[in-house]
C-alpha cells in the first residue's frame, strides 16, 4: 500500500475483505500527513512495516514539522498522532521486493527532503514530485525549488517516455506527455544551461 491518508481506513477495509487481500507494508513516498494520516492504524491492525526516507521520518513522529503554521494553526492542537511502530528507512537505490512486487526506490528531494518516487515494471508512483501538467509545492518546510529542478531533471526526465505515471493526487499521466506539456520539466530540461 502507497500513502494512505486522510480518510481511507474504512474504505481500504471494504476492499481488502471484497478482494481478500493482505496488505504486506506501507510505503510512504514523503511525510506530509495528506500522505500518512493513515499509516499508523493500518500498519497496527495488521502488524506491517512502515517505509520511508530517513530525511521524513521526523514528519512521522510529529506532522507539524511538515506543515505551514497556518497549517498547524488550522488543527489548533486537535491532531492526536501516535508513530507507528515498526518503521524502516527507504534509501535511494535501494531495490523494495514484497509480495512478489520489486519496486526502485528513487531519492527525488524538492518536495520534501526525504521524497521518494516508486518505479516498477513502466510504472512510477510519483508522490508529489509530479503530477500531471504540475509538480508539487516546495513552499512548505523542507522543500526546495533547485532541489526540485535537479530531481526533474535526473530522476524524472531519465524515465522512458512510455513510463505510467501514477501521481499522489490527480489523474494518471505518461513521462511522454509531462515531457512536452509539463512546464516545469521544459524548464528542468534546459536547467543545466540556465546554471539551475
Amino acid at each position: 500500500m502507497i500513502d494512505p491518508g486522510i480518510g481511507v481506513t474504512d474504505r481500504l477495509d471494504e476492499v481488502l475483505a471484497e478482494h481478500r487481500l493482505q496488505p504486506a507494508a506501507v510505503l510512504l513516498t514523503h511525510g506530509h500527513l495528506d500522505h500518512t494520516f493513515s499509516v499508523t492504524p493500518v500498519c497496527g491492525a495488521r502488524g506491517i512495516t512502515a517505509y520511508i526516507h530517513p530525511d521524513d521520518g521526523e514528519m512521522l513522529k510529529d506532522p507539524a514539522k511538515g506543515i505551514s503554521a497556518d497549517l498547524t494553526a488550522l488543527f489548533g492542537g486537535r491532531l492526536t498522532w501516535t508513530e507507528p511502530d515498526d518503521v524502516a528507512p527507504l534509501e535511494g537505490g535501494l531495490v523494495l521486493r514484497i509480495a512478489g512486487l520489486e519496486l526502485t526506490v528513487d531519492h527525488a528531494p524538492g518536495h520534501t527532503r526525504g521524497s521518494v518516487m516508486f518505479r516498477s515494471e513502466g510504472t512510477c508512483f510519483s508522490g508529489d514530485v509530479l503530477f500531471r501538467d504540475s509538480i508539487g509545492r516546495t513552499d512548505l518546510p523542507g522543500g526546495s525549488m533547485s532541489q526540485m529542478v535537479a530531481s526533474l531533471r535526473d530522476k524524472v526526465l531519465t524515465l522512458p517516455d512510455e513510463t505510467v505515471v501514477l501521481p499522489g493526487h490527480g489523474p494518471q499521466t505518461t513521462i511522454g506527455r509531462e515531457r512536452q506539456r509539463n512546464p516545469y520539466l521544459r524548464e528542468a530540461a534546459e536547467a543545466p544551461r540556465k546554471g539551475w
